[in-house]
């Protein structure tokens, strides 16, 4: 093999690294809770009676709206995260997310990979490889995060807990299954903007690519610079930072 081959071997075997990496720690950004899947009470032998539908109807488009509240009333946070692939690779750092459409998953220092948005795309940046992936913020399954009153509000779903302190929803676009799913989950708390602390959540990609966040240690209305959501781009070093 000569020495031209050699080098496309290598930048194939790099880019190939990247991928598998983008997928791993990028776009599947996800909180493991284990779906809850307990089915909805009210009725007679399992079978909701006309009265406990619309009850449960109305108690979760409530709380469906209190989750969307509590995410637009968030100005700013900071949060360390641990965050699990589905092959359960773990790895860990601190998220910054600030309104409106702004976040940035800034890893443990022997991770070379950022992912941030700056409020139009989101960005998967490898420092290892010196490559950049861009995504529309709404093709990504972090788009309800980041845009609740547009996605939670039109495509989330509860999704029953069983405890009345736990709060599970389901952000999908049925029409876009491309697009992918998050699933949040809330705890309710009273010193947590809008009364529900988001604790972990659950993406899942197009090819069924899962990833778990949590966080703790939430920090609300810290002092955020527009620059933390500004990124040195790896493939120029004669580029300006984006």
């Amino acid at each position: 093999m000569n020495s031209v081959a050699v080098q496309r071997f290598a930048l194939k075997l790099r880019s190939m690294t990247y991928a598998l990496k983008a997928k791993r720690f990028g776009l599947a950004l996800v909180a493991g809770a284990g779906l809850f899947a307990l089915p909805f009470g009210g009725g007679i032998n399992g079978v909701a009676t006309p009265a406990a539908k619309a009850q449960t109807v109305s108690t979760d488009q409530r709380d469906l709206d209190r989750a969307v509240t509590a995410l637009r009333a968030i100005s700013t946070l900071k949060a360390e995260f641990t965050q699990t692939d589905r092959l359960g690779n773990s790895v860990a750092g601190e998220l910054t997310l600030k309104r409106p459409g702004k976040i940035r998953f800034q890893y443990q220092a022997d991770t070379n990979l950022l992912v941030i948005s700056n409020g139009r795309s989101l960005y998967v940046v490898d420092y290892e490889v010196n490559q950049v992936q861009r995504w529309p913020i709404r093709r990504s399954p972090l788009g309800a995060l980041l845009d609740p009153e547009r996605d939670m509000s039109k495509f989330g779903q509860l999704i029953p807990t069983g405890n009345p302190d736990v709060v599970s929803i389901e952000v999908r676009d049925p029409n876009r299954p491309e697009f992918g799913r998050i699933t949040m989950i809330f705890v309710r708390s009273a010193t947590a903007p809008g009364g529900l602390q988001l604790t972990n959540w659950v993406a899942l990609d197009a090819q069924n690519h899962r990833t778990t966040v949590r966080l703790r240690n939430h920090r609300y209305g810290v002092a955020v610079s527009d620059d933390t959501f500004k990124f040195r781009d790896p493939r120029n070093t004669s580029r300006r930072p984006r």
